[in-house]
């Protein structure tokens, strides 16, 4: 069951822990599911004892192009049959329960996980059914526990939104991306030499027109035009800008708009 889009570039990428769906209710969520993992990089996709039975077509209208993951998803009667050739079992855990596991944010999971996956060991993460969660019995098959940090005063998630939490954290754990960048362009930021050129040229109509005329205050206020125009990230187009902006002024108003 393929859909127009296919997922033809959705093809894995390293090994990456694969995502348990344990008695999944809702074909709608096992599309959404897979479309959640397929942001984060995640690929591999098994279901325990979906509830309708699989396949079910509507879940591939759901997944928004990630087909590859749900044509390749395998299904299996219990956990203990999913689970049986992983190394590490993660479980999400919406809820403190009374059993002596380490318990670790999404984000120091997805460390961990790295970790793991680096020594060539195969990881799962475990997510319970929409409406209970995961039972003791699951997660008697699991090794470490997973809890999101939400606002303690509403924590509830829907199946996709909390693999999306675990994908997001999955591909930012080895994500490159600088976490601020100015966005030029087609420009590029202005060089000091092209800064001084605009300064000269700044100054030199202030001196003329009589703004710099106080002797004694024309360093300092040199000084604080030059520190306002190096504080920031100028671009080359922002100076031509500029440059314009100060012959316009010197040349003074048309004759027709008097």
């Amino acid at each position: 069951m393929t859909g127009k889009d296919g997922g033809a570039d959705l093809e894995p990428i390293g090994n990456t822990p694969v995502v348990i769906l344990v008695r999944p209710q809702l074909a709608e969520n096992i599309g959404t599911v897979a479309r959640a993992m397929a942001n984060g990089g995640l690929f591999h996709l098994r279901l325990v004892a979906p509830r309708d039975g699989w396949p079910q077509q509507i879940a591939w209208r759901a997944s928004s192009g990630a087909d590859r993951l749900l044509d390749n998803a395998q299904v299996f009667k219990t956990v203990e049959d999913a689970v049986a050739d992983l190394q590490h079992v993660f479980a999400t855990c919406p809820r403190p329960r009374h059993i002596i596991k380490p318990l670790l944010t999404a984000r120091g999971g997805a460390l961990e996980m790295r970790e793991m996956t680096n020594r060539d060991l195969k990881v799962g993460i475990l997510f319970g059914p929409e409406r209970t969660g995961l039972e003791n019995d699951d997660f008697a098959h699991t090794d470490y526990w997973i809890r999101y940090p939400l606002d303690p005063r509403f924590m509830s998630l829907n199946l996709a939104q909390a693999v999306m939490i675990m994908a997001y954290e999955w591909w930012m754990a080895t994500e490159q991306t600088p976490q601020r960048q100015l966005q030029t362009n087609g420009t590029h930021i202005a060089n000091k030499g092209e800064l001084e050129n605009f300064m000269d040229h700044l100054v030199k109509e202030l001196d003329h027109c009589g703004f710099l005329r106080n002797e004694q205050k024309r360093s300092g206020m040199v000084r604080n035009l030059r520190h306002f125009f190096q504080r920031g990230e100028v671009t080359d187009q922002e100076l031509r800008t500029l440059h314009g902006i100060v012959s316009e002024l010197v040349r003074g108003p048309k004759k027709d708009n008097l």
